[in-house]
This record gives C-alpha cells, sequence and structure tokens, in this order.
C-alpha cells in the first residue's frame, strides 16, 4: 500500500470499530483499531451558574511540594475568579489542586471548571490532592469524567484517605499514586420508602446501570461495582495494593494507556514507548511496594520514580512533556498566548445571561462507614440528606 493511502485507511478501520457493540479493551493491541474503541466520555458544555463549595474546602498551589503547604484557599468558584487564583501557575505548567470534604456536586464543578480554566491558560500538568470519605454517586462519575478528560494525575497522601464515593475518581485518573487507605462499602439511599428488596433494588439500578458503564469506560474492573453491592455498610472493605492494582484503580489507567500508544509511537517513536513501559514496570515494582513495617507516602514514590527514570533516558529531550511524571518537571516549554479577553470561555461565565442553576434532584451518596475519625473525618462524615442515596 502506498504511503499516502495509509493514513486514510487508518481512519476507515477506526470509524469501522466504533461501530462494533463490543469495544476492544486489550492493553497490549498495537493497532489504531484499539484506540478508536476506547475513547473516554466527552466533557459536556460547563455551566457557569454561580455555585459555592459545599462540605469540603479546596486549594491550589503551582508546586507539588505538598509539605510546603496546600496553598490558596478557593473561594470562588466564577471563571474570573479561578483564571486569576491559577494565573501564577502558568509560570510552572503545573497546578495541584488540594480539597478535602465530600464529594459532592459542588465537587464536581470545581473539578469541571478549574480543568477547563487550567487548559485556557495553558497549564498541562494536573494533580488531584485528594482527601476525602465519600459522597454522591452521581457527584463522583460527573467529576471523574472531568478527571479524565482533562489529564489529571491524582494522590492519596498518607495523611488522607479515599473512600466510598472517592474510590469511583481514581477510576478516572491518568495516574493514581495512592499511600493512604481507600475503602468501599455498599449503596444505600438514606430516604428511600422501600418496603422490600425488590422495592430497594429497583430504586438503585438507574445509578448502577450508570456506575458499571463509568467503570467500563475508565478501565476499571465490575469487583468496583460487586463491593458497592455486597460491602455491608455498616462496615468498611479497606482495599490492599494488590486489589487497587488488580481493580484498574493505582497506577497509570490503562484506557489512557491505550489511548497514547499509537499518537506517542508517532510523535516520540517506538524506542520512546518501550522505554516507558520498561519504566513503568520497575516503578510498580521498586517504588510503589511497601517495606515491611514502613507506610510510604507520596513524596517517597514520587522521589524513588524521579531517581529510578534517569536510568531509562527520561525526561526525553524530545518529548518532555510526555515523559513519566513530567509533572513534576517544572515550567512548560512554551506558554499559549491568551487573549485579554480570555477568549471564548468569558463570553458566558459569569455573565447576567448565564444559565439558571438546573434543578438539584436526588443523588446516590456514599456515607462513611464507622471507622476511626480525625477530626477532618468527622466533618467529612456529616449525615447525609434525608432524600440522597448512600454508599
Amino acid at each position: 500500500m502506498s504511503p499516502r493511502w495509509i493514513p486514510l485507511a487508518l481512519c476507515l478501520v477506526a470509524s469501522a470499530c466504533t461501530q462494533q457493540p463490543a469495544p476492544q479493551t486489550s492493553a497490549n493491541a498495537d493497532t489504531s483499531e484499539s484506540v478508536a474503541a476506547v475513547q473516554r466520555k466527552p466533557q459536556s458544555d460547563i455551566d457557569w451558574s454561580p455555585v459555592r463549595l459545599e462540605a469540603g474546602d479546596a486549594w491550589v498551589d503551582c508546586s507539588s511540594d505538598y509539605r510546603a503547604g496546600n496553598g490558596l484557599p478557593v473561594l470562588s468558584l466564577t471563571y474570573i475568579d479561578l483564571r486569576q487564583s491559577l494565573q501564577d501557575c502558568r509560570a510552572t505548567g503545573l497546578i495541584r489542586l488540594r480539597y478535602d470534604g465530600k464529594i459532592t456536586m459542588s465537587f464536581a464543578a470545581l473539578a469541571e471548571r478549574v480543568g477547563r480554566v487550567a487548559g485556557d491558560l495553558g497549564i498541562g500538568k494536573r494533580i488531584l490532592d485528594i482527601r476525602s470519605a465519600g459522597g454522591s454517586v452521581e457527584a463522583a462519575i460527573r467529576a471523574g469524567d472531568a478527571i479524565g478528560e482533562n489529564d489529571w494525575t491524582i494522590w492519596v497522601r498518607s495523611d488522607s484517605i479515599c473512600h466510598s464515593a472517592c474510590v469511583l475518581l481514581l477510576a478516572a485518573g491518568d495516574m493514581r499514586v495512592i499511600a493512604g487507605p481507600v475503602g468501599i462499602h455498599r449503596m444505600v439511599r438514606v430516604g428511600s420508602s422501600a418496603t422490600s428488596r425488590k422495592e430497594l433494588g429497583e430504586e438503585l439500578r438507574r445509578v448502577s446501570d450508570e456506575l458499571l458503564n463509568y467503570l467500563e469506560r475508565n478501565g476499571a474492573s465490575n469487583e468496583v461495582y460487586n463491593l458497592m453491592t455486597t460491602v455491608p455498610n455498616r462496615t468498611l472493605h479497606l482495599l490492599t495494593d494488590d486489589e487497587l492494582d488488580r481493580y484498574g484503580l493505582s497506577g497509570p489507567n490503562a484506557v489512557e494507556d491505550d489511548l497514547n500508544r499509537i499518537r506517542l509511537a508517532r510523535r516520540c517513536g517506538t524506542d520512546f514507548v518501550r522505554r516507558r513501559d520498561a519504566f513503568r514496570r520497575a516503578y510498580d515494582a521498586q517504588c510503589t511496594q511497601d517495606e515491611p513495617g514502613k507506610d510510604q507516602d507520596v513524596a517517597e514514590i514520587n522521589t524513588c520514580g524521579l531517581g529510578l527514570r534517569e536510568r531509562f533516558g527520561f525526561p526525553d529531550v524530545r518529548c518532555p512533556n510526555d515523559s513519566p511524571m513530567a509533572e513534576l518537571d517544572g515550567a512548560i516549554l512554551a506558554m499559549p498566548d491568551i487573549p485579554e479577553n480570555g477568549g471564548e470561555a468569558l463570553k458566558h461565565p459569569d455573565s447576567a445571561v448565564s444559565k439558571a442553576a438546573p434543578a438539584v434532584k436526588p443523588t446516590a451518596r456514599i456515607r462513611p462507614a464507622a471507622v476511626p475519625e480525625t477530626q477532618g473525618e468527622q466533618e467529612a462524615a456529616a449525615p447525609a440528606d434525608a432524600d440522597d442515596a448512600t454508599l
């Protein structure tokens, strides 16, 4: 086949694959068909109606060094205020969003809006530094889709937790670095009017279908769903390192890896891809395995990885921003020009003609189980609203 026909042939093959009822999911596939078959869910248009962050606190910092502090508090979710808060991060090309609280629809709005503003400012490296005891299933799915679309790395530090609905955020991250406990348990509707198992099951079926679709498109195992329907709500199943890996909740995201493989091979070369894969195997074996009697933290895992990757020729001179752990490398190479009015983004956010806030509907929530609590966990474990479904 003539070389000039190859791109057209690949496009035709990719188009045909997207029509197949059973998408290809092999992590070892090395053809364009697999890339077309595992697309993430596109992020919908953001509703910039006024919203306040509830049941949690957020901070933004332009550094990955969380030991120096959380950064500046997020006091407003308007486009103008978020843009001002993130402006200084253009110099480093990195934003670390620290969130401590429940997974609510306002947190989903935070994830959507920060990702959008970071993209507008050309900040390509994004870290979600999370501490949450649970919350809304629907909110976690909405936030997770925004996280998957906007290329976030997710941290769970040793001084943090990620329980219940928070686990769904891990499914969406491009890279997950986990040092703190990750736990899961069953969904339950607090304000349910059900009088039988059948009625309770029907109430949760819509949420269950949406949850299964979410896990599938993000490359997470259905075992996560099974735990969310079987582990008693009064308890908490803490996931082991092996379970986190098997369920697709830690390390690099397999779906995103499939999407990136051919793109990286074309842009950076096949040798780059081979070295990246070799680094990841070494990283999993040497940096993410706890030594007996010693608890790792994210900073220690990162230090190990940064030292290890030099053996594999990273950061790569040709493709530094695609190199493993690039989110820790500092300044970006080029900063895009941005119109003074912020481009199209300022035509609708925060304006007097913003869309009215959508009506709030009952949501499925994950209620934190009875586990030892710090003061922060007690705040995150506040009782759910009477009409909410919880895990």
